[in-house]
This record gives structure tokens, sequence and C-alpha cells, in this order.
């Protein structure tokens, strides 16, 4: 299992490419209300990072089941009970009351940005917003858990730990993971498991932590499109990441416009 370790002048790439990320966040913040199709919130993050001399790392990514099609599309755009991988279109219409997930990748001079938020569209009941708030926080539970000489499994357990003492449960399928010039690299990182199992944690690795979390259980299925991941029971579905840098002084929230959390720059 190769892990590769950044140097500071790649890590700095990866910061620019996380502030990409970022803006095509903001503006599909922006955007999200009832009415707005997920095409026209794909279009939206497809300019922001080009506009940046980017480009969107999902589109034409390989699905890995014989046969599947390619990913058409910039952003991922899951509603609701949809958990990961919804494919944008102008016929999906956002209405009041709904949660969309919107992930976004870009590659920047080689080197990947990867990020995601769930968000309501107008009011969402409050049992709902504190699904996403837990998520949210749960995220930030991992990436405190992300530091010099702790193991996968520390954040792995952190986020699990938290996330189940509110009731909720998290997906077993889909994990975080190593980034760098390939969206995917190693090591996983899951968000629930076994205490002392996985590779420690050394500086100069750059993580996704992605925390995907039902409000039922944590089972889910894939939809015949071969791409949309929904949960299994129907219920809502939250997934929040950010891309960090695992540094000497603590993590670095690389996938945010202006900065992170505190760490070693240099």
């Amino acid at each position: 299992m190769a892990i590769y370790i950044k140097t500071p002048d790649e890590i700095r790439i990866m910061r620019e490419a996380g502030r990409i990320v970022a803006r095509a966040h903001q503006a599909m913040r922006e955007a999200v209300r009832p009415g707005v199709t997920t095409a026209e919130l794909d279009r939206i993050a497809e300019t922001v990072v080009r506009d940046h001399k980017a480009v969107p790392s999902f589109l034409n990514y390989p699905n890995n089941k014989p046969g599947a099609p390619a990913y058409p599309a910039t952003i991922n755009a899951s509603i609701n009970n949809e958990l990961v991988h919804g494919i944008p279109s102008p016929t999906r219409v956002l209405k009041e009351g709904d949660i969309i997930s919107l992930d976004v990748g870009c590659i920047y001079e080689g080197f990947v940005g990867d990020g995601a938020f769930t968000m309501g569209v107008g009011q969402i009941k409050p049992t709902v917003q504190r699904l996403l708030d837990v998520t949210e926080q749960s995220l930030m539970v991992g990436i405190k858990a992300s530091v010099v000489g702790n193991e996968t499994c520390d954040v792995s357990l952190a986020i699990q730990h938290f996330v189940e003492s509110f009731g909720y449960s998290v997906v077993r399928e889909y994990t975080g993971h190593g980034v760098g010039r390939a969206m995917h690299e190693e090591p996983q990182v899951p968000n629930f498991g076994p205490p002392d199992r996985g590779p420690r944690l050394m500086a100069g690795q750059v993580l996704a932590i992605e925390p995907m979390v039902n409000a039922g259980g944590p089972d889910v299925v894939t939809r015949p499109d071969g791409w949309t991941v929904v949960t299994r029971d129907g219920s809502l579905s939250a997934h929040f990441e950010h891309t960090i840098a695992v540094g000497t002084k603590g993590p670095e929230i690389l996938s945010a416009d202006g900065g992170g959390l505190p760490t070693d720059k240099g």
C-alpha cells in the first residue's frame, strides 16, 4: 500500500485546488433555492472551476462497474435520500424543504481538490437541520483527530462515536481516502471501524475526510443509472467533506477559501 507524502510545494498547489472547490461551493450555495435545477448548479460549478484554470475531476470519471457509463457531470447533486453520485439533470428541480448534497472536485496544476456539503432548500424542519449539523460537526471531529501519530482508525472511530451518539448511522460502503495527483489514493479513511487498525498518520499526508450519515439505517443501494446511491430504507442522508493536509502543527483544511485550522505551512 503506497502512501504518498506531499512536499510543501505540492501542498501549496493543493491549497489552491481546494480554494477553487470552496469558491464553487459558495457559488452554488448562493444559487440553491426552490425552482433551481441540478443542471443549473452543475453549470455554475463548472464555470467556476474552468475560470480558475482548473478542470472538473468528476467529469468522465470511470465507473468501477463493468459496462456502466463514465460520470457525465462536474458535480454530484444528491437530493434527500440520495447519498452520493446524484447525476445533475435539467428535470431535477429543487423544492422547498428538500436537502441537497453537492460534491465538487477539480484538478489544478496536476493535483486534486475535493469537497462536499449538504444544505436545505428554503425552510427545512428542525429535525432535518439537526442531521445536517451533526454530520458537519462529525467532519470537524474527524479532522481534529487527523494528527501526526494517530492512526486512520482514530479518525474513523471519532466520527462513528460522535454520529452514533445522536442516533444516526454512518455508511459503510463509502469512505474517505488519500488524495493528490489521483482523486483516490491510499489510505482509505472509513467513518467507522475497529480500533488499532490502519496506517499511522504522517506530516505531508493529504486526506479527504467525508462522513456520510443516514437518519435511518446504514445500508445503501445503487440505482439503475449505475451511479446514484440511495439509502435502502428511504431515510435522509447528509454528506460533508474537506480535503486536509496533516501537518506538524495540526491539520489544515485545504478546501476552504482563506484557510482553515492552523498547521505547518512550510
